[in-house]
């Protein structure tokens, strides 16, 4: 009779959701120029301790660190994770270590990424995590993400359970972080923000994470229907699509940045100033083309891909009849092909309507191209959000 029952019960139970792991931050790396590499002393045998702003909550998690564009091996000794105290400063009962196959240092060789072991460890959404490395020998060439617009501390020696750094160099620069996942039971799925400076927060306020993405990210996690979703910000300043300008091309890096991320199903696609602006002949068609390669990439990982119309450049130093011509034609496409699974017009909603190639001068961070954080809030506020519901 016990057993009849338990094998109803079991009929009856519905199967626990597996676990999954989904992105909850990440910055797209690149090799990283002269003039952003990090202060003195620099990264070898230094203390390196770096401050984010993570979208879903979570109890475990992992993070990844990337050597990707590194002409040498990168030593880490030892990584800690912690709720952050202040400016370089991280609550020490908060303090966990990672691991990496069960080890607390791991040397990550020339052009490769590694991820730790999953780590115990409380997230709430929308909060901030403190990652602090120790470091040995690190190559010349180092990857990362120069457009942070976040503070980064840098110690020589090795302070990496200290709560706070003696006498730190400061930068606001993100060095070999990738990216952090949080893993879950419950549905949870991920947004890519796929594009250049305008994504990357070109013109935010230092520490202040009022990026489009951030404001997105705030909106989503506001209503019920869409808390379950992390938005993981894929921008490079200065990065085209068809072409290595700064960082991998759009079109080599989106595998990586967007694909492959964890836990992805949507995409915005909001790229391609950079390459009509930086073009001394035609790119429309050949953007157009680029964006069709991608949203097919996008299709094949069962992945909805949005295009969002590029905002005017009009009196910025890409402003020309020609670039004006090319921009024109890229968003006429955009809206009217019916190529992407929805359109966002930014373009639409940036414009000053008295100068419709020029952005709202209260939006304007002062170059014409790129916005300040209360126009990137009109940005994301232009986004719907029923676009994030399961389709």
């Amino acid at each position: 009779m016990i057993y009849a029952f338990a094998l109803l019960m079991a009929f009856l139970t519905p199967p626990r959701a597996a676990r999954h792991w989904v992105g909850t931050w990440a910055a797209s790396p690149q090799r990283v120029e002269p003039r952003n590499m990090p202060p003195a002393p620099g990264l070898p045998h230094s203390t390196l301790r770096q401050t984010i702003k993570v979208t879903l909550g979570g109890r475990r998690m992992r993070v990844h660190f990337s050597n990707a564009y590194g002409d040498g091996p990168l030593e880490i000794r030892a990584a800690q994770v912690a709720l952050p105290a202040g400016p370089g400063a991280i609550c020490r009962s908060t303090r966990r270590s990672l691991s990496f196959h069960g080890r607390k240092a791991i040397t990550i060789a020339r052009g490769e990424e590694i991820v730790s072991d999953p780590l115990r460890f409380r997230l709430r959404p929308l909060s901030e995590l403190t990652i602090t490395l120790e470091l040995g020998a690190a190559p010349s060439h180092i990857t990362g993400h120069p457009g942070s617009r976040t503070t980064t501390f840098l110690q020589p020696g090795d302070y990496v359970s200290a709560a706070t750094l003696p006498n730190p160099a400061t930068t606001v620069h993100w060095y070999i972080l990738d990216g952090v996942d949080i893993e879950t039971r419950r549905p949870a799925s991920a947004v890519i923000a796929f594009g250049d400076s305008i994504t990357d927060g070109y013109g935010t306020t230092t520490d202040g994470n009022d990026r489009w993405p951030d404001d997105l990210a705030r909106r989503l996690a506001a209503q019920a229907a869409t808390r379950r979703i992390a938005v993981l910000n894929a921008g490079i300043g200065g990065n085209c699509i068809l072409r290595k300008c700064l960082g991998p091309a759009g079109v080599a890096r989106f595998g990586h940045d967007a694909l492959e991320a964890a836990g992805a199903r949507w995409v915005l696609l909001f790229e391609g100033v950079n390459d009509i602006g930086t073009s001394q002949h035609s790119v429309a068609q050949a953007l157009i083309a680029a964006d069709r390669r991608l949203i097919a990439q996008a299709h094949a990982h069962h992945l909805l891909i949005y295009g969002m119309t590029i905002t005017p450049l009009g009196g910025s130093f890409y402003d020309s009849p020609a670039h004006r011509a090319d921009w024109r034609q890229v968003n006429h496409w955009i809206r009217s092909s019916g190529s992407f699974d929805a359109v966002i017009d930014f373009a639409a909603v940036a414009r000053d309507p008295r100068h419709p190639f020029r952005l709202l001068p209260a939006d304007d961070h002062g170059d014409h191209l790129h916005f300040n954080p209360s126009g990137y809030a009109r940005l994301a506020a232009a986004i719907p959000l029923r676009l994030f519901r399961r389709r």
